[in-house]
């Protein structure tokens, strides 16, 4: 038998590495049913070459201080989550709405921008809240939210923060790697998931009762297309006060947010299934138990 040389078989090794087939995605996907709200998992096997994890409005700062603390705590998990979620070939795409501009000079903008044009099997939500257009809630598809979210949520037990747009990028925590894409615009974002084939779109990200459902790159409208889509539900958070209905801790009412999109329009799965450790929790997350 003829011995390759040294460089030669390295490439062969090396080609027949890229050949190989990704390693499926085994995700444990929890839902609620529509009658109950009892918890059902199922484990779903996605490829990694046809699935995109968009991470949503993971900014810089944000006008309640305990919000901005949260995000700066969860950013270094996610961060890792989504390091090992592109190694294994997702598609990565970064999401701070409002200010993409800032990275308006870099090749992920690039990227994003100039994607062939898809045309979308229906309208894409295009009426604006805070400077980009929204998804709002949809009676047809959805039950009132289980939190009131009207006062927008500051959870500071000191006086309420003031409202105001405090946000210049993504959070410096997060890393924009090569291959990456930057957009917040929902033609954008399904131009790159048609040019790609993608057909799974995993969220992450801030605020789930506002920006993760209703952003035009996030859940109800990427579930509308038709996309097989699920929530990292431990790598995100809400905007809920306790002192408003229903009067529960912080922490509950995230998961009451997460059982509404498991009920009427995703499943959810934790980071430890791309990781292999155990999921993500807020240190201020005293409960005993939780809704990991």
């Amino acid at each position: 038998m003829k011995i390759l040389p040294p460089l030669t078989l390295a490439f062969v090794l090396t080609l027949m590495t890229h050949l190989s087939p990704a390693e499926d995605l085994v995700l444990s996907l929890r839902s609620r049913a529509d009658v109950d709200g009892a918890a059902t998992t199922n484990v779903a096997r996605w490829d990694p070459d046809k699935t995109a994890l968009i991470i949503c409005d993971m900014w810089d700062d944000h006008w309640c201080k305990s919000a901005a603390r949260r995000v700066v705590e969860m950013a270094p998990a996610l961060n890792e989550t989504v390091k090992l979620a592109r190694e294994r070939g997702v598609f990565i795409i970064h999401a701070p709405s409002t200010c993409v501009d800032f990275y308006k000079e870099t090749p992920q903008r690039s990227l994003a921008q100039k994607a062939a044009l898809a045309k979308a099997p229906i309208p894409l939500s295009s009426s604006p809240r805070w400077g980009t257009s929204w998804c709002w809630p949809d009676p047809k598809f959805e039950g009132v939210l289980p939190i009131d979210d009207s006062d927008m949520g500051c959870s500071c037990e000191e006086a309420k923060c003031e409202i105001r747009e405090a946000w210049t990028r993504q959070i410096k925590l997060i890393d924009l790697a090569e291959g990456d894409a930057m957009t917040d615009d929902g033609q954008e974002a399904f131009n790159l998931l048609t040019e790609r084939g993608i057909e799974n779109v995993i969220l992450c990200g801030v605020h789930l009762n506002m920006c993760v459902l209703g952003r035009p790159f996030a859940i109800r409208q990427m579930v509308k297309l038709g996309k097989n889509v699920a929530l990292m539900r431990d790598m995100t958070d809400t905007m809920y006060n306790p002192e408003r209905p229903p009067g529960v801790d912080h922490f509950t009412g995230t998961d009451l947010v997460v059982g509404h999109v498991e009920r009427f329009w995703c499943p959810s799965f934790t980071s430890k299934d791309l990781t292999g450790k155990p999921p993500f929790r807020f240190g201020e997350d005293d409960r005993k138990s939780s809704g990991e």
